[in-house]
């Protein structure tokens, strides 16, 4: 109590409960995730070039999984948020999926040879849909719920999503930059990518396992609310989608979660056919992911303050500005290496905000679920944080092999065609102009920041006149 104690209070006066060690546990959990969802990415390229599938059909599996994936998000936040009072609704998620994460992990690179194209496609289908629409969901909603659970503070809610987006971002550097040079280096076929696929999931399994271990749920507070609402939240599932998609503020953060990831998904995946095709080298690719590191950096060095100064709306909208101009520019000279790479640079700085605080944008929206519904929803609310995730980064990359297929690209050419080439363009470039546009249009509509101290202040009322 007195170490607690002495962490003293945030600037709205809430008891601070964080230490370092807490935040470090939990953003491990964010790094496992983002090594899952960064392997994914880099699919496309190894399906269509290393194991030799159709583009298209390549794209048509990952969508279709997403398209299942999406009802996955909601269910599991459906079963968490119905889990009798009294138990652990969280943590002991993240313990059962350790070995899945490990073996699923590995089995999406040992595509089956000497077997037809289509059984190869079946088989691409069904692991991409156990590790992304079942384990990668059954750790994601309860591990995004944790914010909520973990503290009362939103300085510790936003510091525990920097802590996250770091770490995530971190990861996906390290996917991005190491892994065509390593498994070049490993002989470049897939039995290379099997080892390196084989040494993350072992490292995501072990990560996963002490966010496990670190993680609390001890928001005083929040338990209260839920064992006060435990009868109320027993609500149909139809009742609590519908009134998910009735809160505007839910919506509006499932937006810019689907369109942040994106962008982060095709800036991860697409870097690789540009380096190769435009630029005229995929090792290219390693020297684009490593020149991001700094900006990535700089962004979480620079969004707390950019937060404190002008809070989390204003430093998404101002950010999303820069991202949209950044790649609009690369417009006037596509071919450049070292003007494409600044402003890349300046748009992966400027999408670091909408990771880091998403988890935040969606926190707020279960206060505005209370007020509007009576009801908190927390598990199902923040199944917009990791639907946003996977059906982001799983656009994304779909959206690279619906492009390469309509332009008829051909992995073995030696030139590359002008159908191929504004294919390549699209998914590095058009694309992210759209995504940053979308999210600035969103961020301007998201109001709830400057509203939720009265709201808080009238359920805050309620419950005295209800006690």
């Amino acid at each position: 109590m007195k170490a607690k104690k002495q962490l003293g209070k945030d600037k709205a006066g809430v008891q601070k409960v964080m230490y370092g060690s807490d935040y470090f546990g939990d953003c491990l959990g964010q790094f496992a995730l983002n090594a899952i969802s960064g392997l994914v990415g880099q699919l496309t390229y190894f399906y269509t070039d290393k194991v030799g599938l159709a583009a298209g059909g390549v794209a048509t599996a990952f969508m279709l999984v997403r398209i299942l994936d999406a009802f996955t998000d909601l269910i599991m936040g459906y079963i968490i948020d119905h889990t009798k009072p009294g138990k652990e609704r969280y943590r002991p998620w993240i313990l059962r999926m350790v070995v899945p994460t490990v073996i699923l992990t590995i089995m999406l690179f040992t595509v089956p040879q000497g077997i037809s194209s289509n059984l190869q496609i079946i088989y691409m289908f069904m692991t991409n849909f156990l590790l992304s629409a079942v384990v990668y969901t059954a750790i994601c909603v309860p591990y995004s719920s944790l914010i909520v659970v973990r503290t009362s503070s939103q300085d510790e809610r936003s510091r525990m999503g920097i802590c996250r987006a770091a770490a995530g971002y971190l990861c996906g550097m390290i996917i991005t930059v190491g892994i065509i040079p390593i498994t070049n280096m490993l002989g470049g076929d897939q039995r290379a990518w099997i080892t390196f696929s084989t040494v993350i999931g072992v490292l995501s399994g072990i990560m996963l396992f002490i966010t496990y271990k670190t993680s609390q749920e001890t928001n005083s507070a929040e338990e209260e609310n839920q064992t006060q609402q435990s009868e109320e939240e027993a609500i149909p599932m139809k009742e609590a989608v519908k009134n998910l998609f009735h809160n505007k503020y839910w919506v509006l953060a499932l937006i810019i979660g689907v369109c942040s990831n994106v962008v982060n998904g095709l800036s991860q995946s697409s870097g690789t056919y540009y380096a190769k095709w435009i630029y005229g080298d995929d090792n290219l690719s390693a020297v684009i992911g490593a020149a991001s590191i700094l900006p990535s950096l700089l962004g979480f060095i620079t969004v707390g303050i950019l937060v404190k100064h002008l809070g989390v709306t204003k430093t998404i909208r101002v950010t999303c500005v820069m991202g949209l101009l950044s790649q609009a520019l690369r417009m006037l000279n596509p071919y450049h290496f070292i003007y494409n790479l600044v402003l890349t640079c300046v748009s992966v700085y400027s999408n670091i905000p909408m990771m880091c605080e998403l988890a935040v944008l969606t926190a707020m929206s279960i206060d505005f679920n209370e007020y509007k519904f009576g009801k908190r929803m927390i598990a199902c609310s923040q199944g917009a944080t990791s639907f946003g995730q996977k059906v982001g980064n799983g656009l994304g990359t779909a959206m690279i092999g619906w492009c390469l297929a309509i332009a008829a690209y051909d992995a073995a050419a030696e030139v590359l065609t002008e159908a191929s080439k504004q294919a390549i363009f699209t998914f590095n470039i058009y694309a992210p102009v759209l995504m940053f546009v979308i999210m600035l249009i969103c961020s301007l509509k998201y109001d709830l920041e400057k509203k939720l101290p009265g709201i808080q202040a009238e359920l805050a009322k309620r419950k005295q006149q209800e006690g």
